[in-house]
């Protein structure tokens, strides 16, 4: 007999979450501590979407992708979450780039990069200034038309190089292209800029594991291996609502949902064409999905040991920085993480995994045995480019896998194996969805700006707070008494 992973749960939930990446996780945490009764669902057998990790043999620990993220996700887990999680949260300040183009060590920060630009690059310091400044001031709600790339042609004309060294880390971290809006380049950027790029300290498992301990102490109930089937409705008046959800087979009750699933799947899929609008459907099934990734996974065997190279190392044999070259099946460019034992403080262990960017369709469409042949070539490729910076690691590692996009796919229901949800276009699906269809929530991935570790962890405040509003109304509607006829 199958085990109930559904066994003890209530009839009825206040909120159910779908999916467990850190706008789901954030969601949950900040429903329940404004009272109400919530599920969490996640059809994995880890928490955290994205933002996880995995074990292997020989003691290997491997964080899932590459993490980074500014200074501003400091104050939001300290004000969403606790004080001890954010106390975890530390800067990394070895952060190189290598390529035909230059070589570059820097902080990441815009007194650092301002330093590169004027010193390294030759730019006049005033329209360094200009265009830091310039980045600050965008606003989300800027109605502009200029893209990425016309953004860099006008304050550096004909400087591939500066393009390069501005845009690169970017394009790894949320899947930026130079065709975007020049906006969702401007914001990233300056948060980025304001102290640099901060990590985790103690790995992706302790970071999970202190929010579930967390979201338990504020009454979320979490079921793992949990996969939703459908979002349920009716409707009351003419108006569309949710009622509750299908969930390994068996119907849970409940007055919100909130999806932490692609706004494509939540939409198309879980709620169903049905609950909107043609145009709404229309306008959906029109989102453009954002590019994925590769990853290689190297451990070291223990008692062996690493230098120190950097934190992350941008490398890549491109005469250019190209968005198109960043994302081919044969791409030179990729960016190492390393992990030394001071990233795990209660390790000695070294591991090092290495990001590519990728598009879901030059894997997906790739027979089984061709599949095999290219996640060898990414192995071999990695570990021969990691050899210019340790010439002998080859013989220290002791593991070696690759993922690619069908493996994201696999793991967390991702619409196309995206790592970075969809195109700007998709925040405007998400955000109209309760309006659609009463009760029903997306907080994930959508737009360049609700990406990555910060911009998921703050999209999940503000649905929840939004929903919220919406229990507690629909609480007092219930809760009042009958008009005296």
């Amino acid at each position: 007999m199958a085990y109930d992973w559904l066994k003890g749960i209530a009839d009825r939930y206040d909120a159910v979450v779908i999916g467990s990446g850190l706008g789901g996780l954030t969601g949950a945490n900040v429903l329940a501590k404004c009272g109400h009764k919530v599920l969490l669902l996640e059809h994995h057998y880890q928490l955290g979407g994205l933002a996880t990790w995995f074990t292997r043999k020989g003691g290997h620990i491997f964080d899932i992708s590459l993490h980074g993220f500014p200074v501003g996700m400091v104050k939001s887990i300290r004000k969403y979450w606790n004080q001890d999680i954010a106390d975890s949260i530390v800067q990394l300040k070895g952060i190189r780039f290598i390529n035909p183009q230059f070589q570059v060590d820097t902080t990441f920060d815009r007194a650092d990069f301002s330093r590169h630009l004027i010193e390294t690059f030759r730019v006049a310091p005033d329209t360094v200034e200009r265009f830091f400044t310039d980045l600050r001031a965008m606003n989300f709600y800027d109605n502009s038309t200029e893209t990425t790339g016309e953004m860099f042609d006008r304050y550096f004309p004909g400087r591939d190089d500066v393009k390069r060294f501005l845009m690169e880390p970017i394009a790894y971290a949320n899947g930026s292209t130079l065709e975007d809006p020049a906006i969702t380049y401007g914001i990233v950027f300056s948060n980025f800029m304001s102290k640099g790029v901060f990590t985790f300290r103690g790995g992706s498992d302790v970071l999970i594991r202190k929010m579930a301990e967390e979201l338990k102490k504020n009454g979320v109930e979490v079921r793992k291996h949990v996969i939703v089937e459908k979002v349920l409705t009716d409707e009351v008046d003419g108006t569309k609502r949710v009622t509750g959800v299908v969930a390994n087979g068996r119907t849970i009750l409940c007055d919100s949902v909130l999806s932490n699933s692609n706004i494509k799947n939540t939409v198309l899929r879980l709620a169903g064409e049905e609950n909107f609008s043609p145009d709404f459907v229309a306008l959906t099934k029109a989102v453009r999905i954002n590019s994925s990734s590769c990853q290689v996974y190297l451990g070291i065997r223990k008692g062996e040991t690493l230098p120190h190279i950097g934190d992350l190392v941008f490398t890549s044999d491109a005469k250019i920085f190209s968005s198109a070259e960043l994302v081919d099946l044969h791409t030179s460019s990729r960016t190492f993480s390393m992990y030394y034992p001071d990233t795990r403080p209660d390790s000695t262990r070294y591991t090092v995994v290495c990001s590519l960017n990728a598009t879901y369709s030059d894997w997906n469409n790739l027979s089984d045995g061709q599949y095999q042949q290219e996640k060898e070539r990414l192995i071999e490729e990695s570990i021969t480019v990691l050899e210019r910076f340790i010439p002998d690691v080859r013989v220290k590692i002791d593991w070696k896998e690759a993922a690619t996009p069908r493996t994201i796919e696999y793991y967390t229901k991702h619409w196309a194996g995206t790592s970075f949800g969809t195109k700007f276009e998709g925040l405007k699906i998400s955000m109209n969805l309760p309006a659609q269809l009463s009760g029903l929530y997306h907080a994930g991935s959508v737009g360049i700006i609700m990406s990555g570790w910060l911009g998921t962890i703050n999209y999940g405040v503000i649905v929840s707070n939004q929903m919220d509003k919406f229990l507690h109304q629909k609480k007092r509607a219930t809760a009042a008494p009958l008009a005296v006829q």
